[in-house]
């Protein structure tokens, strides 16, 4: 008999989860409360433009969320750097350069942490230590402060700026005194201290929603958009199996995939699914501002760029992606925004326009035709010290009901990366609550 899925939720997670199982021969069904798949990647429009609701890239290490783009046929619409190369850019016009050497990891970015003009020969050297120092911390530390381990390790204020937080804020959307140094050595283990080619940074050549959601509708057999999960019922018969409650409707399941944000998922989970499953709200959620610039020139000549002690973190080039046919489109995005989550937009213009010139002189004579601004007020959950211990496994104490996301214990930060690997992670328990022991006894 053909197993029958419901997956709640159309992230990146759900996407994944719902994929796997179909190739698995499961007959699976997609409930998205939204009217797009995509999660918190997607796009919309704004006049000509098609406008993400907020930038997102991905390295070569990602091998799941790759491994997605190959699956939906859209791997050909992303671009990979040959080389990990970073302009870093500051508001007095000092420029550095982080490029990787053809050397075997992590021997690829020493020399590009000697030559960094940024940073005196002095913080250099201590650049270079304390980054092999990072590669003995072990990941599952999750009582720590990366901020205090750097403080230790001679990085002092300057380098965390020019350096340490180029990375880590934008990796995992809080600040480096803030950021648990479990997660943030893991990044760093992985992406830059790792295989040589890890770090070299992908970047979609088209807008997230052509990407992810209009690929995965097509695939996906049953998908049900501005479809409300609001209960997840366990049948008290023999055979076990769940009602999955949909506006007010009830649709037979045996097996669930909840694939939603933490709190939803702490109000749609039953309780002897997970136990204390409330402790989920502990983590929180950090915030994510993306500025948009329209300009009626280009301004900028690179794809992207980072900045250092300005409002401005990373800049992209979104002008052929968006469909602008002249001037130039630049997005800004600020991670760990809790400072500018609920500014307004004319008050971030006041900001974002002069620090953009500063960076970029050419705009100064620029006239900007566009300016709007995208909050991401949850953009990921916050990851502290103690935040590990409160992210959950795939399986619960119900056979057939597992959990995905980016929140979840994946050993990845809440990125894309980390969201397919929960939706991976959670098909694969439920092929093998269905496939049976070795006796070919059904497992529930």
């Amino acid at each position: 008999m053909t197993e029958r899925a419901v997956v709640v939720g159309g992230g990146l997670a759900g996407i994944t989860a719902a994929l796997a199982l179909q190739e698995s021969g499961t007959n699976v069904t997609l409930f998205e409360s939204r009217p797009r798949l995509g999660g918190a990647t997607c796009s919309f429009e704004r006049g000509d433009l098609v406008v993400d609701n907020g930038q997102h890239v991905f390295l070569r290490c990602c091998t799941a969320y790759r491994g997605l783009l190959d699956r939906l046929g859209v791997a050909g619409k992303a671009r990979i750097q040959d080389r990990f190369d970073v302009t870093v850019l500051t508001p007095g016009g000092r420029t550095g350069r982080l490029r990787r050497a053809a050397l075997p990891g992590p021997l690829h970015l020493l020399p590009a942490l000697a030559g960094y003009g940024l940073l005196s020969p002095a913080e250099r050297l201590r650049a270079v230590r304390a980054s092999l120092a990072l590669q003995r911390v072990d990941t599952a530390r999750d009582a720590e402060r990366l901020g205090d381990w750097l403080a230790a390790h001679g990085q002092r204020e300057w380098a965390r700026r020019a350096l340490w937080e180029l990375f880590i804020v934008a990796a995992l959307n809080i600040g480096v005194d803030e950021a648990v140094l479990g997660s943030a050595a893991m990044v760093c283990q992985t992406a830059l201290l790792g295989r040589h080619d890890a770090a070299d940074i992908g970047v979609p050549a088209v807008p997230l929603g052509e990407l992810h959601g209009e690929a995965a509708a097509r695939l996906i057999g049953a998908v049900h958009l501005k479809s409300k999960v609001e209960a997840i019922e366990p049948r008290p018969t023999p055979g076990g199996g769940f009602d999955v409650v949909v506006d007010g409707s009830r649709v037979p399941a045996d097996l669930v995939i909840v694939a939603v944000p933490h709190e939803t998922a702490a109000d749609l989970v039953p309780e002897r699914a997970v136990p204390g499953r409330d402790r989920w709200r502990g983590l929180g959620a950090s915030p994510i501002v993306n500025v948009h610039v329209v300009y009626d020139r280009t301004v900028m000549d690179l794809p992207f760029a980072a900045a250092v002690d300005s409002p401005v973190q990373w800049v992209f080039d979104r002008t052929r992606i968006s469909g602008l046919d002249r001037g130039q489109y630049l997005a800004s995005s600020v991670s760990a925004a809790d400072a500018w989550i609920d500014t307004p937009t004319e008050k971030l213009r006041a900001t974002f326009v002069p620090a953009l010139e500063r960076l970029f002189p050419a705009a100064r004579q620029a006239r900007i035709t566009d300016f709007f601004v995208t909050r991401e007020r949850r953009a990921t959950f916050r990851q502290t010290p103690g935040s590990g211990a409160l992210r959950p496994a795939a399986a619960t104490r119900l056979p057939g009901l597992f959990l995905a996301g980016a929140w979840t214990d994946t050993g990845w930060p809440d990125t894309m990366e980390g969201a397919v690997r929960s939706g991976l992670n959670a098909a694969r328990l439920a092929r093998i609550a269905v496939a049976g022991d070795a006796t070919g006894r059904r497992v529930r």
